[in-house]
C-alpha cells in the first residue's frame, strides 16, 4: 500500500508516525487513515487530515448525518476549510451536496479539513482546555463505499498531561519529545461506535468483575466507593443474567458533575454517561450496560446495515430501548441498589407517564418506536402528540414478563427470552424481524400464542390491562386523583445537555414572568437544573417560587414566578397481602430474578 505523509501540517515526525504504524502492523493493513491535532483545545477546532490511499480516478467523501442519537444532525455543519491534495498538489474538489464532496485524482489522496465542536457528551463532542470527548463520527469523514476496509486514527503532539482512553484505544507511541495518541479499528463503524476520551482524567478497574472493566472519569466531586460499588453491582448482575459477557475488556466513560450534560449512549464495547451527580449514575448505567445484549448484539434487522445518510427506521425501539428500561429497573431491584418500594414507585410513575399523555389513546408502542425521529422537534414531545417507547416498551415488559410466569408456573420469564434471542439471533449473527420475533420468541419460551397481545398493546393501542396482570404478581394498582405543582412551560435538554424552554402555557405564571420559549435555563433555584424535572415537580407544593436565571440574545436575566397547580390522576403500585400462593412466587421471581434462574440448574 502507497503511503503519503501528511501530518507535517501538524509537525509530527515523519519517523514518529512511521513507528506508530508499526507498532500496529498498520503499513499492511490499515487503509484510511486519520491524523487530528487537538493544537489549539481553546478554538475547539479538530484539524483533521484524512489519507485515502488506492485511489482510481475518483473518490466519494461524507460525512454523517446522524450517530448517538436517532435524529438527523447534519454534523457537516460543523466542517470548514475542506481542501483536498495529491502529493504537494491541489486535487479537484466539488461539494456534492450538504454532507458530500467528490475529489478527483489517483493514488493517494489527502483531505484536510477542520471541524468546530463544543457540544458535552454523551451526544455531543467536545474540545476545550479540560478535555476532547470525541464521537468519532462526527469529526471523520468516511468513503461511502470502502466503510469495510481496516482504519488508524492518530493525535499527534497532545497537551503533555493527557492522557487517552476508548475501547479501541491502541496506545501512545513518542520518539524525540513527541507524542501520539493512537487507534486502530477493522472498519470505519467499528471505529465510530467507540467513543474517546481524552485529558487529565481518573481512571480504575471494578474489582473482582470478570472479563475486565475499565471506568474512566472526567469530572469533579464524586465519590470513587458509590461509583465503584454501584457499577460492580450492575455488571456482576448483569452478566450473570445474561450467562456471560460477550467482551474481553469494556470501559464506562463518565463526565460526573455541574455542565456534564445528562443520560447515556451505549456502544459495542462502552457506555459514554453524563450526569450532573454520581447519585444518578446507577439509574443510566443499568441501562446503558444491558445495551450490550438487547441492541448492540441484541438487534433489529430494520437497524441493520447502518446508513449514515438519512433516517433508519424501525419499529423494535419499544422493545431496544423500553425492555432495556425494564432490566434497567430489574438490574437495580435485584442487584439491592433499590428496595421494591423504589421499584413499585418506579413502575408506578411510568404508568403514570404513560396514561397521563392523551397520544397514549391512539399512538402504539411500534408507531412511537417508529417516529423516534421526530423527537428533536418541541411539538411532537408534547403529551397529545407522542409517548415514549421508552416508557410504554417498560411497561410492556413488565407485563409481558408477568404473563410469561403465571403460564409456566413461575419456571419461565421475560430474562428466558433475552437469554433465548441472545443464543438465537446475537450468537449466530443475525438480526430478528421487529416485533414479530420478539412474539414468536416468547411464545417459544411460554409455550403459547402472544398474538392477540401484541395485537392489541404492541401494534395497537388498546388500554393496558394493568389490573389483570398486575393481580397475577399479587400486586394491585391503586390511582388517586390530586392536586399537584406544574412548571407553566416544557423544557428538554439538548444534545450538549442544555436545559431549554422549548414551550410555555399562554396563561401560566411562568409566560406572566416574561419567560419565553428558546430561553436557555442557566441555574435553577439557585443551583443546577435538575436531572429528573419531573420528579422535582412532583415534589414540589402549587404556588411555591422557582427561581430561574435564563440565558436569552447572549444576556442573562432573573425570573421568578409561582408554580401553578393542576389536577391528575396518579397511580401507585402495592403488595396484595391477600395474593394466592403463586402469585406472590411470581412477585419474587420480578423482583429476585430467582426461579427463572434456578429452572436452569
Amino acid at each position: 500500500m502507497r503511503f503519503l505523509p501528511a501530518w507535517k501540517r501538524f509537525q509530527l515526525p515523519f519517523l514518529l508516525h512511521f513507528l506508530v504504524l508499526l507498532a500496529l502492523g498498520a503499513t499492511s493493513e490499515a487503509t484510511i487513515q486519520y491524523s487530528v491535532s487537538l493544537g489549539h483545545p481553546e478554538q475547539h477546532l479538530f484539524q483533521v487530515t484524512m489519507t485515502i490511499p488506492d485511489v482510481k480516478g475518483e473518490v466519494t467523501v461524507q460525512m454523517a448525518a446522524w450517530n448517538a442519537l436517532y435524529q438527523i444532525r447534519d454534523f457537516g455543519a460543523h466542517v470548514q476549510q475542506v481542501g483536498a491534495f495529491m502529493g504537494q498538489e491541489k486535487a479537484a474538489i466539488e461539494k456534492v451536496d450538504k454532507q458530500t464532496w467528490r475529489i478527483k485524482g489517483n493514488d493517494t489522496i489527502t483531505v484536510r479539513y477542520a471541524t468546530y465542536w463544543d457540544e458535552v457528551g454523551p451526544f455531543g463532542t467536545q474540545l476545550n482546555g479540560e478535555h476532547a470527548f470525541i464521537n468519532p463520527a462526527m469529526i471523520l469523514m468516511y468513503v461511502p463505499d470502502r466503510r469495510a476496509e481496516n482504519v488508524l486514527l492518530d493525535f499527534p503532539n497532545p497537551p503533555s498531561d493527557w492522557r487517552a482512553q476508548s475501547a479501541s484505544f491502541g496506545g501512545i507511541e513518542s520518539m524525540g519529545g513527541a507524542r501520539a495518541f493512537f487507534f486502530k479499528s477493522p472498519t470505519y463503524d467499528a471505529l465510530v461506535d467507540g467513543p474517546i476520551e481524552i485529558g487529565n482524567f481518573q481512571e480504575f478497574d471494578l474489582p473482582g468483575v470478570s472479563p475486565r472493566v475499565t471506568v474512566v472519569v472526567h469530572g469533579d466531586k464524586w465519590r470513587r466507593k458509590l461509583v465503584e460499588e454501584g457499577l460492580k453491582r450492575i455488571c456482576e448482575y448483569e452478566i450473570k443474567l445474561m450467562d456471560g459477557a460477550p467482551f474481553d475488556h469494556y470501559t464506562f466513560l463518565l463526565h460526573i458533575g455541574r455542565g456534564a450534560g445528562g443520560g447515556g449512549m451505549e456502544h459495542s464495547y462502552s457506555t459514554a454517561i453524563g450526569v450532573s451527580s454520581d447519585e444518578y449514575l446507577a439509574g443510566v448505567a443499568a441501562h446503558e450496560f444491558f445495551h450490550l445484549w438487547n441492541v448492540k448484539r441484541i438487534r433489529p434487522a430494520t437497524l441493520e446495515p447502518v446508513d449514515y445518510t438519512r433516517e433508519q427506521y424501525t419499529r423494535a425501539l419499544w422493545f431496544a430501548e423500553g425492555v432495556t428500561s425494564t432490566y434497567g429497573s430489574y438490574t437495580l431491584v435485584r442487584s439491592g441498589i433499590w428496595d421494591k418500594e423504589r421499584f413499585y414507585e418506579d413502575l408506578g410513575e411510568q404508568i403514570t407517564e404513560l396514561e397521563g399523555r392523551l397520544a397514549n389513546r391512539w399512538q402504539s408502542a411500534e408507531q412511537s418506536s417508529l417516529d423516534a425521529w421526530l423527537e428533536k422537534y418541541p411539538l411532537y414531545n408534547q403529551p397529545e402528540f407522542s409517548v415514549s417507547y421508552y416508557t410504554k416498551g417498560q411497561v410492556l415488559g413488565d407485563l409481558l414478563d408477568i404473563l410469561i410466569r403465571d403460564r409456566t408456573n413461575n419456571v419461565k420469564s421475560l430474562d428466558d427470552v433475552l437469554r433465548t434471542m441472545n443464543q438465537d439471533f446475537a450468537k449466530q449473527g443475525k438480526f430478528y424481524r421487529d416485533s414479530l420475533d420478539v412474539r414468536l420468541e416468547a411464545e417459544k419460551v411460554a409455550g403459547g400464542s402472544f398474538e392477540e397481545f401484541f395485537q392489541k398493546y404492541v401494534a395497537g393501542t388498546e388500554p393496558f390491562p394493568y389490573e389483570q396482570i398486575l393481580a397475577l404478581a399479587g400486586l394491585e394498582l391503586r390511582a388517586a386523583e390530586q392536586r399537584r405543582a406544574t412548571l407553566g412551560f416544557g423544557a428538554e435538554r439538548d444534545a450538549s445537555g442544555l436545559l431549554t424552554v422549548r414551550s410555555v402555557e399562554p396563561e401560566s405564571s411562568a409566560a406572566q414572568a416574561g419567560l419565553r420559549a428558546g430561553d436557555a435555563i442557566v441555574s435553577w433555584n439557585g443551583g443546577e437544573p435538575p436531572r429528573r424535572i419531573a420528579r422535582w415537580v412532583y415534589e414540589q407544593k402549587p404556588g411555591e417560587v422557582l427561581r430561574l436565571k435564563v440565558r436569552r440574545d447572549e444576556k442573562e436575566m432573573a425570573l421568578e414566578f409561582p408554580l401553578g397547580e393542576i389536577k391528575e390522576t396518579v397511580y401507585a403500585v402495592f403488595e396484595n397481602s391477600q395474593a394466592s400462593e403463586k402469585a406472590r412466587n411470581i412477585r419474587g421471581g420480578l423482583l429476585r430474578g430467582e426461579p427463572s434462574a434456578a429452572s436452569r440448574r
